[in-house]
């Protein structure tokens, strides 16, 4: 046994695993008003829909590029106030991880870290929109993750070569 391999061995095995943020970058965005400006003399009690997406696919063997979709829809009875989504993206070096590590970081701890920069990114275009500040709350993405795996091992199942949590 080489001597790196004994320090690998000493230090619990753990100095081949490598998780590094490479890039965080805005992929898309769009933010819609339709019932602007009479929209705004309406009190304001909206219903808010969110939802969430997440796809990943890899770059290269060690190198992934995961995609967090955020969709708010803030509607005042039937009238859509406004429609925001925001495709909040990182590239992630992931190396010497197990198959079943590997996914739950793609499906994760991924979309974890990239969820606050999604949620700015919304604030943002809300305020600039000339409503009151929108304030998405924290997201468990680990149980929406595991809410995936068991979803997938349903028969009507498919894969298309991308990791995807909804």
């Amino acid at each position: 046994m080489s001597e790196p391999e004994q320090e690998a061995i000493a230090q619990g095995g753990q100095s081949q695993q490598q998780f590094a943020l490479q890039k965080i970058y805005l992929k898309d965005i769009s933010f819609e008003t339709p019932n602007s400006p009479a929209i705004f003399t309406e009190k304001w009690e909206p219903s808010v829909n969110v939802e969430l997406q997440s796809a990943g696919k890899a770059l290269d063997e060690n190198v992934h590029d995961v995609v967090l979709t955020v969709t708010v829809t803030a509607k005042l009875g039937e009238k859509t106030a406004y429609l925001v989504e925001v495709q909040q993206a990182g590239v992630f070096t992931v190396t010497g991880f197990s198959t079943e590590e590997r996914a739950h970081m793609l499906g994760s701890y991924c979309p974890n870290i990239l969820f606050p920069y999604a949620r700015e990114a919304i604030s943002d275009l809300v305020a600039k929109g000339g409503f009151p500040q929108m304030l998405l709350g924290p997201v468990n993405f680990d149980a929406m993750y595991s809410e995936h795996l068991q979803r997938q091992q349903t028969p009507q199942s498919q894969g298309n070569g991308e990791t995807a949590v909804h």
